[in-house]
Parts: C-alpha cells; structure tokens; sequence
C-alpha cells in the first residue's frame, strides 16, 4: 500500500516544489532586507510575540509593525512549502536517501531561522546575530540548489586543476559574502534608529569586500578558460551574475546606498550563490 501511494508523485511535480523551495528561501532574503532597509527591524519589540499582549502589530506600531510581521508570517509559508517538498520527495520512489536526508534538513532550517530572527529582536539587532540570520538563509538556499541539481545531473567532467580552481572560486565567493555582512554591519542601514553597530571601519571592510570580489572574478574566468562544455556553459552563467552584483555593488556604494539598489544586491547573492553552487556540481573533475 506505502508503494502504491509513493507512486501518486512523479520527478516533475517534485522539481516544482524544489523551485518554489528554492525561490522561497530567496525571496525571504528580500523581504528581511526589506525589514532592514525601512528601518523595521523593531516594529515587533518582541518575540515570539509582536508585542507583550499580542501576536500581530497594532495601530500604534504603524508601518514598521506590518512590515516586520509580514516577514515574520513568510516564514510559516516556508514551512508549508518545505513541508510539501519533504512529502513530495517521500512520496516520489526515485528519491535517496541523502535527497530525502537534504529536504528534511532544509524544513528543520526553515524555524531555526525563525528563533534567530527572534534572537535578532530581543537582543535589539545586534549585527552579529543579523549576520547569522543572513547567513543561514543563504546556507538554505546552497541546500536547496543542491537538491535541485541532484534531480537532473548535469555533470561536465573537467581536469583536476580547473576542479580545483572551480572549488577555491567558491569558498572565495563564501568569504564575500561573510564580509559583505560585515560591510552591512558597520553601516547605515541598521534595521532601527537605535540599533547598535559593530565598530568596524565600513570604508576598510568594503575596500576588503571589493578586493574578495575581484579575487572570485579572477578565478572564475580562469575556471571558464580551462573548461568545455557544460562546466564552462554553467560557469559563464556565474561569471554575468558576479559582473551584475559587483557593478550593482561599486553603484550603491558610490550613491550612498540606496534601498533599491541595496535590496537587489541581497537577492543578487543569493542568485550568484546558487548558480555557483550549481557550477561547483556540475565541474566534477576527471576520475583517476
């Protein structure tokens, strides 16, 4: 009866839920941008609750309570989605075990993201913990990149030292990101008047960040010259996502970091992340 039942989900309607997994977990980047961006990092003071007598804001929390809630209530659509994605994949008989092992993951993420955003709150946003709460969500979207790739393999085999190129551009693009949060932290868009900042010098960091940009640009357009077919194909796409986020970085850094700007660069990372995590997939190297 469990294998009849198993049998109800084909390949296709998982990868849909895989791409809602996927978009989901990028669109919720946004949308904490975006409570960061407006100066709503506060509009719940508390957590779990928006405030000590209720859930939801009230009128006198104004926009900033809508905004900050509204982002807390995108995460329970995570859940749903991670939910569906977790039964589709047991329900479909082509699964692994480490692809089912991968989606239970990324629904157990979904709420531990949840608690260190209240973390974030209770402790009035402290940049570190807002970093971590980035940082996670980009850990979410890396998983699910790779459970989509693990659905339709499209390996390229590559020599061992474009492999290895491919791999040091990578972890070179983990440290961008982390010092972009540094960036984030010593500047102005704190999420609220009041929250603290961590010290650092924001014109030295984004100078590191800028070099760390160039060094993974560098890389991949030696990774690309040194690769055929589909491994170049899947690095060229990484190499206009890094060109796209490195101008739209170098631009709200010289026009005083406008939201818009600011909010694109968010989902700019996540966008370059997946796609060079589907590039570290697909340039597995040559067996020896």
């Amino acid at each position: 009866m469990n294998t009849v039942s198993r049998r109800t989900v084909s390949q296709s309607t998982v990868e849909k839920w895989a791409w809602a997994n996927l978009v989901a977990n990028t669109l919720i980047i946004l949308t904490g941008g975006l409570v960061r961006l407006t100066g709503s990092g506060l509009g719940c003071p508390t957590w779990p609750r928006c405030t000590d007598e209720s859930f939801v804001p009230h009128g006198a929390l104004g926009w900033h309570g809508v905004i900050e809630f509204g982002n807390r209530t995108l995460t329970y659509v995570l859940i749903v989605i991670a939910i569906g994605t977790v039964l589709a994949t047991w329900r479909w008989t082509g699964a692994t075990r480490n692809q089912l092992r991968l989606v239970l993951g990324i629904a157990i993420g979904i709420p531990f993201q949840g608690v260190i955003g209240g973390i974030t709150v209770l402790t009035e946003l402290n940049p570190w913990i807002v970093s971590l709460h980035l940082i996670l969500s980009m850990a979410l979207v890396v998983a699910a990149t790779i459970f989509l790739v693990t659905l339709r393999p499209d390996e390229g085999t590559v020599g061992r030292v474009p492999a290895w190129i491919v791999q040091g551009a990578y972890v070179v693009l983990l440290a961008v990101i982390y010092i972009g949060t540094i960036v984030t932290g010593s500047g102005p868009h704190a999420g609220d008047a009041s929250a603290p900042r961590n010290e650092l010098d924001p014109a030295w960091w984004s100078r590191i960040h800028a070099i760390s940009v160039w060094l993974f640009l560098i890389l991949t357009v030696a990774a690309i010259v040194l690769t055929r077919g589909r491994a170049r194909k899947a690095g060229a796409w990484v190499l206009v996502a890094g060109l796209a986020q490195g101008l739209i970085g170098y631009v709200q850094y010289f026009t005083d970091l406008p939201i818009v700007l600011v909010a694109a660069h968010l989902v700019g990372a996540a966008v370059l992340l997946a796609l060079a995590t589907r590039w570290l997939l697909t340039a597995r190297p040559v067996a020896s």
